[in-house]
């Protein structure tokens, strides 16, 4: 949990400082490609986490890994961050910045996990649902996940709708294991 409140916090004060800067949407654009990259290159972010290797070096393979490609505010920022030993927050950083600048634009982030790719009716519902809940725009992340083996499981904000067959058998468990049959003889 204390991972993720500070990430929070660092997010916090690079959003407050895109917008002081008026740099939001470039910022915004350097945290998507931070996050991306991270999450798709697992030695980076072991290496990230890794206590062993020295600031210096990481905030030299931070700098080869994205020379170019970030603003000089978000340079600044990965520098900074490095150099007070939360490299192990980056990628979560980059996250929670996505979501606050999505919540600042009025949109929803929402994912649904199902067992097989899922049709535009079901998506436009989907959709439908979660705008109606959240009364925001909604940007829908899907994902396949075969041990779902049926129905859904959609989460936006700080809900979950879980309607998957797994959910349910792991009730009907729980119901069959109280074992409510008493002798009588």
């Amino acid at each position: 949990m204390q991972e993720t409140k500070a990430a929070i916090r660092y997010a916090r004060s690079l959003f407050s400082l895109a917008i002081e800067r008026n740099e939001l949407e470039p910022v915004s654009e350097d945290m998507i490609l931070i996050s991306k990259t991270i999450a798709e290159n697992r030695d980076l972010a072991v290496m990230l986490k890794s206590p062993i290797i020295k600031s210096d070096k990481k905030v030299t393979v931070i700098r080869l890994v994205f020379e170019g490609k970030i603003g000089t505010t978000t340079s600044a920022f990965l520098d900074l961050i490095i150099k007070k030993r939360r490299e192990m927050y980056i990628e979560d950083i980059a996250r929670q910045f996505v979501i606050l600048h999505l919540e600042n634009n009025g949109v929803e982030e929402a994912v649904v996990i199902t067992a097989h790719k899922i049709d535009d009716a079901f998506r436009a519902k989907v959709i439908a649902l979660v705008e109606k809940s959240t009364g925001n725009k909604v940007v829908l992340e899907e994902k396949v996940d075969p041990n779902v083996l049926g129905g859904f499981i959609l989460r936006y904000g700080d809900k979950q709708i879980d309607t998957s067959l797994e959910r349910e058998f792991q009730l009907l468990r729980r119901e069959f294991n109280k074992n409510l049959y008493v002798k009588d003889y």
